[in-house]
């Protein structure tokens, strides 16, 4: 019965250590999960230039103001939409470049880093 005294699970500095890890890990996630909504939402907005008939959006500008708008109605405030968004009008398709990253700090000079990198071919409506 000596083997099975030895067995009765983490001691509390075990306990303590697990606690650790968890509140370190639920950090990074909650620092870091605002960042990819806004990155779903702008994708979402983007796509939907193209299953939205009513909008009849033919020139980049209109496409600019439509991704704006949504940007707006997310609240995503602290994106340059200029420097992040490069898009193009390609047989009769925009072709939007959808490229920036995310910092956030984690510990004293450690961040974490989101880099989003993706295209999008979009047909005209």
């Amino acid at each position: 019965m000596a083997f099975a005294r030895s067995q009765r699970g983490l001691s509390v500095l075990g306990w303590l250590m697990a606690l650790a890890v968890v509140a370190f890990v639920a950090s990074a996630v909650f620092k870091m999960l605002p960042h990819y909504l806004d990155y779903m939402a702008l994708e979402k907005a983007i796509t939907s230039v193209e299953t939205d008939k009513a909008a009849d959006i033919r020139t980049i500008p209109e496409f600019y103001t439509r991704v704006g708008k949504s940007m707006e109605v997310n609240g995503i405030r602290d994106l340059d939409m200029e420097k992040a968004l490069d898009v193009k009008i390609e047989n009769n398709e925009f072709r939007a470049h959808l490229k920036y990253e995310r910092r956030e700090p984690l510990i004293q000079n450690l961040d974490l880093v989101a880099r989003f990198d993706k295209e999008f071919r979009v047909r005209m409506p």
